[in-house]
């Protein structure tokens, strides 16, 4: 698996990340033998960072992490989790909730450190608090030894100037905005953070499966539109032998500009299927054909959060 450096933290890190949300079964039952075959066939293929947080599965998906890993040496692989969100409505971004967190999710986990601790959907909350309260303390937790690098998370492209504006943060994640749909992550945002050499990290090459021929999930908010241009490009790469999803998550990691790309899944042929994936050659040609049928949705997206941080 190729490496990137993250931004100023040093950290060499996969160009295809582990996101293990589908391990809190945020998307179907899974079986334990499930959960840890994945883990294990990701450590195997390279994906040796692995992204989490106390959200996915209300805390399910650090605790299943955290016995796969269990028998797995801890230099082997690099550790992000968020704090934060804690259920669809429940936010708590204060200062002693940090320190909780951050322990909390160190037991789940069954490790003395994380590498990388994020601020989880900060447009949900009246941002000044994660930099007045939130940073600090990660600062605290940091200079402690609990945690080696932070950052914060979110869709808004508008959150990340923001924040890094006024305060230093190691690295940043953004989701669903570096696709064969959408690219707005890299049209706005990305050179100012390479300015301030921060850790650039995207999630989501699948955009939320509307860029596989899997059933669209329902909390889907891309209108009609896009999701027609979707199918259209499903049938339009099966016509010439490929798949979208191959091609998505080729063009996702195919950036130099963003270190890692994560990627989730409880199903271990998924992600065994990714890593032969990325040892092919991008088609540059359907590449061509696939954007020009995206050309009409092009960075049509969906507000999140609070109305002020969009």
């Amino acid at each position: 698996m190729q490496t990137r450096t993250l931004g100023k933290t040093g950290l060499e890190v996969p160009v295809l990340s582990f996101g293990a949300s589908s391990l809190g079964q945020e998307f179907r039952k899974i079986s334990i033998d499930e959960a840890l075959s994945s883990v294990r066939v990701a450590i195997e293929n390279g994906m040796n960072l692995i992204d989490t947080s106390p959200f996915y599965g209300r805390g399910m998906s650090e605790i299943m992490l955290g016995l796969a890993l269990q028998d797995i040496p801890r230099d082997n692989y690099l550790l992000c989790t968020k704090l934060g969100r804690y259920d669809v409505g429940h936010f708590d971004f204060s200062a002693r909730r940090v320190a909780e967190s951050v322990d909390i999710s160190l037991h789940r986990l069954g490790t003395d450190h994380l590498d990388i601790m994020l601020c989880h959907d900060i447009e949900f909350v009246p941002m000044q608090q994660i930099v007045d309260e939130t940073i600090p303390a990660l600062r605290e937790a940091q200079q402690s030894g609990k945690i080696r690098f932070i950052g914060f998370s979110g869709y808004p492209q508008k959150i990340f100037r923001f924040i890094c504006d006024q305060t230093d943060v190691d690295c940043v994640l953004n989701y669903n905005q570096y696709t064969l749909q959408n690219t707005r992550f890299a049209d706005e945002t990305i050179p100012y953070l390479q300015e301030k050499n921060i850790g650039v990290m995207h999630a989501g090459p699948f955009s939320a499966r509307l860029l596989t021929d899997a059933p669209l999930p329902p909390w889907l908010k891309e209108p009609e539109n896009v999701r027609q241009s979707a199918r259209d490009a499903v049938a339009f790469c099966k016509e010439h032998g490929s798949s979208l999803a191959k091609l998505a998550l080729q063009f996702s990691v195919s950036n130099p500009a963003i270190a890692t790309t994560v990627a989730g899944s409880a199903n271990p042929k998924n992600i065994q299927q990714w890593a032969e994936w990325l040892r092919e050659p991008l088609d540059q040609e359907l590449l061509r054909s696939v954007l020009n049928k995206f050309a009409s949705v092009k960075n049509i997206g969906h507000s999140e959060g609070l109305a002020e941080n969009n």
